[in-house]
């Protein structure tokens, strides 16, 4: 009797695994991905200060100082402009003595960048652009010599402003 039971259990055991059809299961479930991407501007500029060394108005009616590289990175809508700019604080000074901020020009290579004068009003195009990208040029300083200067250490501030909407 007990084999018989033993049996029994063994065969409905057997007939549960074997008998009973498996159904394979699919859930799917999702997330919803959101990335925040606003407008980024950054200028580097690769030097900190212009220096242009004395030299003899005859033979260097201009004075250049050395190039130096301009890089404007900016993440904006497509299409939408990009612009570099440069503003002078004043006139070059140096105690009561001045020479006019027009006398500092400066020549650009890279593309969208240009050829300006310096000015201390109106805010001069160094560059522009459309859409996001990198841009990376160079940028030279010259200043008009001249024998009527007074003699003195002459400074004024360039302050640059890249816009990105």
């Amino acid at each position: 009797m007990k084999k018989a039971v033993w049996s029994g259990i063994v065969t409905a055991a057997a007939m549960l695994v074997l008998g009973t059809p498996t159904f394979a299961q699919t859930v799917t479930d999702g997330i919803l991905v959101t990335a925040n991407i606003n407008s980024k501007a950054k200028l580097t500029l690769g030097t900190p200060t212009l220096v242009f060394a004395d030299a003899d108005p005859d033979d260097f009616p201009t004075i250049v100082a050395p190039a130096f590289t301009v890089a404007v990175k900016a993440r904006t809508t497509a299409g939408a402009a990009v612009t570099l700019t440069v503003l002078s604080d004043d006139d070059l000074l140096s105690s009561s003595d001045a020479i006019a901020i027009s006398a500092l020009t400066w020549a650009a290579s890279g593309t969208g960048f240009s050829a300006g004068t310096s000015n201390k009003t109106t805010a001069q195009t160094v560059g522009a652009w459309s859409g996001s990208g990198n841009q990376a040029g160079t940028q030279t300083y010259s200043l008009a010599n001249s024998w009527t200067y007074a003699t003195g250490i002459y400074t004024a501030t360039l302050t640059y402003t890249l816009t990105v909407p």
